[in-house]
């Protein structure tokens, strides 16, 4: 279980919008931006990923300790993972995306690397039992209502996942 959320100077280099400023939705909704973040392409980077996702859902109602908190934390972590170990071009970062859709009950997670010379992925790979690696995109696929790829313009790839809230979501 994630109980800490950041430490201080662990600070993603944010893109201009603010995870903090507040929009209009359709329907009159508050809503706050996505969470928008770039990481330098390093195993710590993705540690701070996870971290920031978890403290981004906390600003809305979602503990550190939720099954929701806990579930991103988790998908955040190992698709940042793979965007450092199999999309890594040097000098270039990894990016994450955010975006809570309550009305539809999603959260959606975009990890953006720079790598496009990589086979995008299409299904969940096999692993054998014994391996040290190669779950964790088993793990997005049991935990992601669904998720893929896409090619990311001008250079790189997107691998995102939509997670389903809990029927009892925080109100603000």
């Amino acid at each position: 279980m994630l109980t800490e959320t950041a430490t201080p100077g662990d600070k993603p280099r944010r893109s201009a919008a603010s995870p903090a400023e507040a929009v209009v939705l359709g329907g009159g909704e508050r809503e706050l931006q996505p969470l928008i973040a770039h990481f330098p392409s390093s195993p710590r980077a993705a540690q701070l990923a996870r971290r920031h996702a978890v403290r981004w859902l906390e600003e809305r109602g979602y503990p550190p300790a939720s099954d929701v908190s806990c579930t991103v934390a988790l998908v955040v972590g190992e698709l940042a993972a793979n965007a450092v170990q199999h999309g890594r071009v040097p000098g270039r970062e990894f990016g994450l995306r955010l975006a809570l859709d309550r009305a539809a009950g999603l959260l959606r997670v975009e990890v953006a690397d720079a790598a496009s010379a990589k086979r995008l992925p299409t299904a969940v790979p096999s692993s054998s039992p014994e391996g040290e690696s190669g779950r964790g995109l088993l793990l997005v696929d049991a935990l992601a209502v669904r998720w893929g790829s896409a090619p990311r313009r001008p250079v790189g790839k997107t691998v995102w996942a939509e997670l389903g809230l809990s029927s009892q979501l925080p109100t603000e």
